[in-house]
C-alpha cells in the first residue's frame, strides 16, 4: 500500500540547500570550472565600473583556487533590515547582491544574486578578507555555513582596497574535480582582452607556471595577435565600438586566408557566450545585409547568384563584445544570450558602421565580395543536381506539405509542425520562398524500438522522409531538400512530449541529418506581455518575471497585460511569424549529439517499453523539478 503523502512530507529548503540538493540547476558540474568563474566575474564587474586594475588568480597544490582584486571590497556593515555583515548575507543568501539595479553596476555579469553563493556552498571551505575603509576584514565558511565571525585581522591603508576569496571545490558535487587549466586560462586572457587596461596575473603552483595579460587596445590587438601573420582581407582587422543608452558594442572582424580556422568568440558583459545568441544573430544579420548591398550597388554580383548569410559568414573571423543593463540568458551558466530586443540594435550598429567602411575602402569591400560569391558558387555547385521535386517527377511529394518555391536546398527550410492548426498558421506567417511547412497529425509513432523496415509504414514518418527526399538511415544527403529542418510543437509539456518523439526520430534513423547540423529545435514563447504599445514575449516562466521586473524597474505608467499562449494554433500568423519563423528574431536551437552512448542511454531511457521501471526511477528522482501549471 502507498505510504499516506500528508504535509508533514513537505520539505521546505532554505539557506543554500537547493544549490547543495541541485548543483546542476545552478552551475555546470562537469568541473569545479564555473566557479572559479563566478568569482573572477565579481571581480571583473569591479573593473568594468572603474574600480579594479588588477585581478590575481591562484591555482594552489591542494586544490584550491584564490582570486584576489583591488576593488573597492565587498561591504562589511550590517545589512539594514537582516542584520547580518553585507559580506556573510552575498555568501550564504541565493538572490542577494547589488545587480538587480544599476545603482552600484550599470554593466554585470552578475544578475541573479546567486553566483558567489553557489561557489561556497558548493565548497568544502571557503575564505573572504577584505580590505576596506583602513581595515583588513576576515570570514571563513565550511560547507556553506559561516565557521567564524567577521573580525578585523590587519591594518592598512586607506586607498588600500580589495577583496580576496579563496575556496576548496568540494569533489561531491563535480564529475571532475580538477580545474581544467586551459580553459581558466582563455578566460582570463578574455576578460583581459575586452577590459583594456586591466592587468590579470595567474599562478599555477603545480607547474609554478606564470602568465600575465594586458591588453591596451582590447579586441583588436588580441585577434591581431591570435591571426599573426596570416593573410586576411582586410588585412588590417576591422575595429570599431559604438554606445547607446541601451548598450555598448565593440567588434573586430577579419577574414583569414589559406583556410585559417581562425575564432569566433563573443560576450556579453565580459562572460563569453559560447553558444552565442541574440546578439551573435545581430552581429551575423548586419554584417551580410551591409555586404550584399555593398555588392548590389557595386554591381558585382554574376547573374544567378544570391548571396546567403552564410556565404558572407564562411571562414570570418571575429570578437564581439556587447555590453548591456540586465540581459536575459538561456540558463544560469551565461553561454547563450536570449535578450530579444539585442538582435535589432546590434544589427543596425553593424550594418551602419561596416556600410560606411566598405565605401571607404572599396578595394577590400570588392575582395571581400569576391570571397562571398565563390563561396555561393560553391555552395550552387554541390546543389546543382538537388531540383525541388514536383508532382510530375519522381516520387509524390505529401499532400499536407506546403512547399517554397526556390530549387536552392541550401536556403531552404522545412518546418515541421505540430497539428494542423498551427500549420495553417505556419502557412500564413512563412516565407513562401523559403520557408515549407510539413503539419503532423497529433503525436507521431514512438520509433525508438522500430525496426528500419517497418519505419515507413507510419504515414506521419513517411511525409517526412518523402519531404525531405531521404530516406531513413541514409548517408548520402545529396538529394536532401532542405538544408534547415526545424521541429515546431507548442511550448507545453505535450508539445514538448511531441518535439522529444521527432527529435528520436532524427537521432535513431536520420542521424547523419543531425551529425551534419541539418537539425533544429524552434522554441516558442509560453507568454506574450503587453506594455501600452510594447510587446513582449518571454519562453517561460522565469524569463516573463525578468521582463515583469524591467518593467516595474522603468515605473511605466502602462497597463501590463500578460497572455499565456495554449498552444501555437493560438498565435496570430503574424505573432508566428514575429517568435518562431522570422530569421531575425526567432530562437533555434540545434540538435546535437556530444556523445553518441549516453544520448543513446537517456533515449533508451525515455523511450524504450523494456525500460519503463528505470524511467519511473528517473521520474521520481526528478520530480521535484517539474513546473505545474
Amino acid at each position: 500500500m502507498a505510504k499516506e503523502y500528508n504535509a508533514s512530507d513537505i520539505e521546505v529548503l532554505s539557506g543554500l540547500e537547493p544549490v547543495q540538493k541541485r548543483p546542476g540547476m545552478y552551475t555546470d558540474t562537469d568541473c569545479p570550472n564555473h566557479l572559479a568563474y563566478e568569482v573572477i566575474d565579481n571581480s571583473v564587474d569591479e573593473a568594468i565600473a572603474g574600480h579594479c586594475k588588477s585581478i590575481h588568480v591562484n591555482l594552489f597544490k591542494d586544490g584550491s583556487v584564490q582570486v584576489k582584486d583591488d576593488g573597492r571590497g565587498m561591504p562589511v556593515d550590517d545589512h539594514p533590515e537582516e542584520k547580518v555583515p553585507a559580506v556573510e548575507l552575498i555568501l550564504t543568501r541565493l538572490h542577494a547582491g547589488a545587480k538587480f539595479s544599476n545603482k552600484s553596476y550599470k554593466f554585470s555579469g552578475g544578475l541573479h544574486g546567486v553566483g558567489v553563493s553557489v561557489v561556497n556552498a558548493l565548497s568544502k571551505n571557503l575564505e573572504v578578507w577584505i580590505k576596506r575603509q583602513g581595515h583588513e576584514y576576515n570570514l571563513s565558511f565550511k560547507d556553506g555555513e559561516r565557521s567564524s565571525e567577521l573580525e578585523v585581522v590587519d591594518k592598512v591603508g586607506k586607498t588600500n582596497t580589495g577583496t580576496t576569496i579563496r575556496f576548496w571545490p568540494n569533489e561531491k558535487y563535480f564529475d571532475g574535480s580538477e580545474i581544467k587549466v586551459k580553459d581558466l586560462k582563455h578566460n582570463l586572457r578574455a576578460k583581459a582582452v575586452l577590459c583594456p587596461g586591466l592587468k590579470i596575473k595567474f599562478h599555477d603552483e603545480q607547474t609554478n607556471e606564470k602568465l600575465e595579460w594586458l591588453y591596451k587596445e582590447g579586441a583588436n590587438e588580441y585577434l591581431s595577435e591570435v591571426l599573426g601573420d596570416t593573410p586576411c582581407v582586410p588585412h588590417d582587422p576591422f575595429f570599431g565600438n559604438s554606445q547607446n543608452d541601451k548598450l555598448e558594442i565593440e567588434w573586430s572582424l577579419t577574414w583569414p586566408q589559406d583556410d585559417h580556422e581562425g575564432i569566433q568568440e563573443s560576450y556579453v558583459n565580459l562572460i563569453p557566450t559560447k553558444a552565442g545568441g541574440t546578439h551573435v544573430a545581430g552581429f551575423r544579420s548586419g554584417l551580410s545585409d551591409s555586404v550584399k548591398e555593398f555588392a548590389d550597388y557595386r554591381n558585382l554580383l554574376p547573374r544567378g547568384v544570391k548571396l546567403s548569410p552564410e556565404d558572407v559568414w564562411l571562414g570570418l573571423s571575429y570578437i564581439l563584445s556587447v555590453r548591456l543593463e540586465e540581459p536575459q540568458f538561456s540558463g544560469q551558466t551565461k553561454e547563450k544570450l536570449s535578450s530579444r530586443a539585442v538582435t535589432s540594435l546590434v544589427s543596425n550598429v553593424i550594418k551602419d558602421a561596416f556600410t560606411l567602411w566598405l565605401n571607404q575602402h572599396s578595394e577590400a569591400g570588392d575582395q571581400i565580395v569576391a570571397r562571398a560569391v565563390e563561396n555561393a558558387q560553391k555552395r550552387a555547385k554541390k546543389t546543382v543536381k538537388v531540383k525541388r521535386k514536383k508532382a510530375t517527377g519522381g516520387p509524390t511529394l505529401p499532400g499536407k506539405l506546403a512547399d517554397c518555391t526556390s530549387d536552392e536546398p541550401d536556403l531552404c527550410e522545412l518546418f515541421i509542425v505540430e497539428g494542423d492548426s498551427a500549420g495553417g498558421s505556419a502557412k500564413q506567417a512563412r516565407d513562401r520562398k523559403y520557408q515549407a511547412i510539413l503539419p503532423l497529425r497529433g503525436k507521431i509513432l514512438n520509433s525508438w524500438e522500430v525496426e528500419e523496415s517497418n519505419l515507413l509504414s507510419s504515414q506521419e514518418i513517411s511525409n517526412i522522409s518523402q519531404a525531405l527526399g531521404v530516406e531513413p538511415s541514409a548517408v548520402d544527403l545529396v538529394n536532401l531538400r532542405y538544408h534547415k529542418i526545424c521541429i515546431l510543437a507548442d511550448a507545453d509539456s505535450d508539445g514538448l512530449h511531441i518535439a522529444t518523439l521527432i527529435c528520436a526520430l532524427f537521432v535513431k534513423h536520420f542521424k547523419k541529418l543531425v551529425e551534419d547540423g541539418h537539425v533544429y529545435v524552434s522554441m516558442p514563447p509560453l507568454y506574450r506581455i503587453d506594455v501600452g504599445k510594447e510587446v513582449f514575449y518571454a519562453l517561460d516562466e522565469d524569463e516573463k518575471d525578468d521582463h515583469l521586473k524591467a518593467i516595474e524597474k522603468k515605473k511605466s505608467k502602462a497597463k501590463v497585460t500578460v497572455t499565456r499562449f495554449k498552444g501555437l494554433g493560438e498565435m496570430s500568423p503574424i505573432q508566428l511569424r514575429e517568435t518562431t519563423m522570422l530569421e531575425k528574431s526567432r530562437r533555434l536551437v540545434r540538435l546535437t549529439i556530444e556523445d553518441e552512448s549516453q544520448t543513446n542511454e537517456l533515449m533508451d531511457k525515455l523511450m524504450a517499453k523494456k525500460r519503463y521501471t528505470d524511467r519511473r526511477d528517473w521520474l521520481q528522482e526528478k520530480g521535484n523539478l517539474a513546473e505545474i501549471q
